[in-house]
C-alpha cells in the first residue's frame, strides 16, 4: 500500500472539506490542500504557482513551477539552509526531531488498515534542502523520520528512503506509516 504526498489527481471528498480517500491500497495527497498548518513561528510552508509567489526572505532560489503538477507546490521559507556551507540552527532551519517545525496535516480515510508505503515528490536545490518526516495522528513512528532526496538536485524527483546512520542518502522500504484501523487518521 502507498500513500503519494504529491500534486495531481488526488481522491478528495471536496475543496471545503478537504478528506482524502484511500482506495484499494493507495492514496495521493495534493500537498496544497492541506487542513491546518501548525509551529510556524520560524518557517512556514507558503504556495508558489503561476498566479502566486511568496514574498519571504531569504529565498535562495527562483520559482520552480515548471513541471509542478497543477503548476503549484508549496515551499518551506525562509530558507537560510540549502548547503553545508550555511548556518545550521536548530530548531530555526533544522529540526531534527520529527514534528518540531513547520507541520501540514491532512486527513485521509482508509478503508484498509496496513502497512503504507510513503512516496514524495519534492523539488531540492542544495544539500541541505533535502528531508522531511511524516506521521500520523499527532504520532512521528521512526519508520516516517528523515525522509531524503539526494539525487536529482534542481528538479521534480520522487523518493521514499529514510536517512539511516548506515546510509547517509537513505535505504529504500524504510519509510511507511501504520494504519491502525479503518476510518479517518491525520497524515502530517
Amino acid at each position: 500500500m502507498t500513500v503519494l504526498l504529491t500534486a495531481g489527481a488526488p481522491s478528495l471528498s471536496s475543496a471545503a472539506d478537504p478528506v482524502f480517500k484511500e482506495v484499494d491500497g493507495l492514496v495521493a495527497v495534493e500537498a496544497e490542500h492541506f487542513v491546518e498548518q501548525t509551529l510556524t513561528d520560524k518557517r512556514a510552508w507558503h504556495l508558489t504557482s503561476t498566479e502566486t509567489t511568496p514574498d519571504i526572505t531569504p529565498d535562495g532560489d527562483p520559482p520552480h513551477v515548471a513541471g509542478a503538477s497543477g503548476n503549484a507546490y508549496l515551499e518551506i521559507l525562509p530558507d537560510t539552509r540549502r548547503t553545508h556551507a550555511d548556518k545550521l540552527i536548530r530548531g530555526t532551519n533544522f529540526a531534527p526531531e520529527a514534528g518540531g517545525m513547520a507541520v501540514l496535516k491532512y486527513k485521509v480515510n482508509f478503508s484498509t488498515p496496513g502497512k503504507y508505503y510513503v512516496w514524495v515528490r519534492a523539488y531540492s536545490t542544495g544539500s541541505e534542502d533535502n528531508g522531511l518526516h511524516v506521521g500520523i495522528d499527532g504520532e512521528w513512528p521512526e519508520t516516517g523520520q528523515r525522509l531524503q532526496w539526494c539525487q536529482g538536485k534542481n528538479g521534480w524527483r520522487w523518493e521514499s528512503k529514510q536517512r539511516t546512520e548506515k546510509q547517509h542518502c537513505g535505504e529504500p522500504y524504510k519509510i511507511f506509516l501504520d494504519v491502525p484501523t479503518a476510518g479517518v487518521h491525520t497524515i502530517s
